[in-house]
């Protein structure tokens, strides 16, 4: 089955153009596009895309106000951002509510592709370049899951670690010996133990409680 996806931004010239690329592949089909936060809620609720990929500053209610929305919502629905914005607030803001990816709108279209390919797999997308500071950022963020680390199998510590150094499922199935389903059912159990939303903020644990080493990452 192709990837559903729901296209949202106010900008309806930048949104009917993601949406042309999109239709060009294959894999991927454009069920639904959103001019708002609040439609956006709306639609999502109705269709149920696979990825939602969405602008963070949009009338009515914002890219933020939306994911926050998310957490009441029983849609398996992952969420892409796709911005201009590049502050450090607004990305942590954004993973810490449970977006699973965040990129610029200056990526190229061949970029954005894999992009969706590999949050619809369920894998975190954050640009090099801004991994460090959502890092920095979110270590700097109270938790209690580091009286966690005892819960977790030998197995799944092996695994956090290799989300500590940004590797996908498929990497880390081959590193270890192990199918990718057997990885993603780790990847399940370490953000149900450790009370987390979604495999970056588990990344950003790895590297705080030292299970892999910050220079790791990248």
């Amino acid at each position: 089955m192709p990837i559903s996806v729901l296209v949202v931004d106010d900008h309806l010239l930048f949104r009917r153009g993601v949406i042309g690329i999109l239709k060009t592949v294959e894999d991927i089909e454009v069920v639904g596009e959103a001019s708002n936060g609040e439609e956006a809620i709306r639609v999502v609720k109705q269709l149920q895309p696979d990825v939602l990929i969405m602008d963070l500053c949009m009338p009515v209610m914002s890219g933020i106000e939306v994911i926050r929305h998310f957490q009441d919502l029983a849609v398996a629905t992952r969420v892409l951002i796709l911005t201009v914005n590049e502050e450090e607030r607004s990305l942590y803001e954004a993973v810490k509510y449970g977006a699973q990816g965040y990129v610029i709108k200056s990526i190229d279209p061949d970029d954005l592709v894999n992009a969706i390919r590999r949050v619809a797999a369920g894998e975190a997308v954050i640009p090099s370049n801004l991994a460090i500071k959502m890092m920095l950022e979110i270590t700097n963020l109270e938790s209690s899951a580091a009286s966690l680390i005892e819960s977790l199998t030998s197995r799944e510590i092996e695994v956090l670690r290799e989300l500590g150094m940004g590797l996908s499922n498929r990497d880390i199935a081959r590193r270890l010996y192990i199918s990718e389903n057997t990885v993603r059912n780790h990847v399940r159990n370490i953000l149900d133990k450790l009370h987390m939303s979604n495999r970056v903020q588990a990344a950003a644990y790895a590297v705080r409680e030292g299970i892999v080493k910050g220079n790791e990452n990248l």
